[in-house]
Formats: structure tokens, C-alpha cells, sequence
């Protein structure tokens, strides 16, 4: 199998459909060689019963003790059997899936890069002027990361081979916020990312709706900063907002 595609859940009932339907309309699976795989936080809504309709590779959480997103992801990639990993949030939805997984082919697959990301923007029926904004700043700061050397990819799309996966011992499960960015900047120190310009995935404002940007970058910043310095984050616990 070429690739495995891994979503972390926790009650996304309202949006993991919106997702999982891409995949299906479009014959992706089949047409790429892929599987969905669902590793869920331990859900009390009806995400694992939409799960369920799309894949039947799902992973329940198998303690009492919380799952953060990085230990969702890397219980999931254990079992992938794609040669790439696809991680990916719940609450995306691709500009055009099948560029996306065209340009894997032709641009990432066979190349020197160690892992690829992708720009982000906001639902375009709920997007305003301030999304708009703050995304364009947002992408070419993270764009910027990656060329100045420090790495980075946000958690929303994610691409890596499984074998640069395990090389690398995969997410940081200490961590639990910042877990994306703390492995692409590992990364970026062996080798290069591709942040693919031209690759568009949308997600949810929730978070953006309910803190603002100020806040939620404000968040970032500094679990970046201390995920660079002191390899551990401020956040406790990444907040699920639904």
C-alpha cells in the first residue's frame, strides 16, 4: 500500500463526514493505493459510528488515561501499512484531492524531502476579512520557517514517509501542544521540507471564533518557544472546542 492516511478524533461528529466523503466521491482509495485510518481519543458522540460508513481501521483509545493528538497520531501510524503517512485533522476539507494527492506523486514521492505541508485557510462560507488576513500572514510566516531553516508544518496536513517516521520516533507524546511544529523542526534539521504553495486545505474557525487570532497565535508562539528551548510545552492540554 502506497498511503496511509491518519486522522485523529475526539466527538467530531459535526465534521469528520465532511472529510471522510472526499475521500469516497472521488474513488481516492482505490485510485491511489491509500487507507483511512481513524485513531479516536475516546469519543462520546457519534464519531466512530460515521467512522465506521468510510473505513473499517479504527483505533480505540485503551486506557482512562487521555490521548493527546500526537499519541492519536502515532498509535495510528504503527498500523499503517502505506509506505507515506497522511496525518491529517478532522476538521479539513482539501481545495481539490486529487491535485493534492497529483502533486504528491509527482512532486514529493520520489524526491529528497523528508516531510511536506501545505497552506491553510478558513471554510470559504464562513471565511471573513480578518481569516483572510491573518492566513496570508499565517502561511508565508510558516513558509518563511522552512526556508530560514527552523521547520515547520502545521498539524491540519502533514506528509511523511513511514520509514523518516520511525527514523525520527514520531510525534512527541510530552508534548501537548506544539507536537506538529516539534517534528518538523527535527526534521528540518536533517533535511528539507517541501511547504507546498499551491496546495490548499480548508479548516474549521472554530478555535479562531471562540479565542481570536491574537490569542490563538499567541499560544502558538510561545509553545513554540518553549518546545524550542526547554522541549516541553506551556499548554497542559489542548482544548477541544466543538
Amino acid at each position: 500500500m502506497k498511503y496511509s492516511i491518519i486522522i485523529p478524533t475526539l466527538n467530531e461528529e459535526k465534521l469528520l463526514a465532511n472529510l471522510l466523503k472526499q475521500f469516497k466521491n472521488n474513488s481516492i482509495l482505490s485510485k491511489y493505493d491509500a487507507e483511512i485510518i481513524i485513531s479516536d481519543g475516546g469519543s462520546t458522540d457519534n464519531t466512530l459510528q460515521i467512522a465506521n460508513q468510510f473505513t473499517n481501521n479504527i483505533l480505540l483509545k485503551k486506557t482512562d488515561e487521555k490521548q493527546n493528538i500526537a499519541g492519536g497520531r502515532n498509535v495510528g501510524a504503527k498500523i499503517a501499512n502505506g509506505k507515506f503517512l497522511i496525518f491529517l485533522c478532522a476538521d479539513v476539507i482539501f481545495e481539490d484531492i486529487n491535485k493534492f494527492f497529483d502533486f504528491l506523486e509527482t512532486k514529493f514521492v520520489d524526491s529528497s524531502y523528508l516531510g511536506m505541508t501545505c497552506n491553510v485557510k478558513i471554510f470559504p462560507e464562513e471565511e471573513r476579512t480578518s481569516d483572510k488576513i491573518f492566513h496570508l500572514f499565517l502561511n508565508n510566516y510558516f513558509y518563511s520557517l522552512n526556508i530560514l531553516g527552523l521547520g515547520m508544518g502545521r498539524g491540519e496536513c502533514q506528509v511523511i514517509s513511514k520509514e523518516i517516521f520511525e527514523q525520527f520516533n514520531g510525534y512527541n507524546e510530552e508534548l501537548a501542544a506544539g507536537e506538529d511544529f516539534d517534528l518538523f523542526r527535527r526534521l528540518r534539521k536533517k533535511g528539507k521540507i517541501l511547504h507546498a504553495r499551491n496546495i490548499l486545505v480548508y479548516e474549521s474557525p472554530r478555535r479562531y471564533r471562540k479565542y481570536g487570532y491574537l490569542s490563538v497565535f499567541k499560544d502558538w508562539f510561545v509553545n513554540s518557544f518553549y518546545v524550542v528551548l526547554k522541549n516541553k510545552s506551556v499548554s497542559t492540554e489542548w482544548e477541544q472546542i466543538r
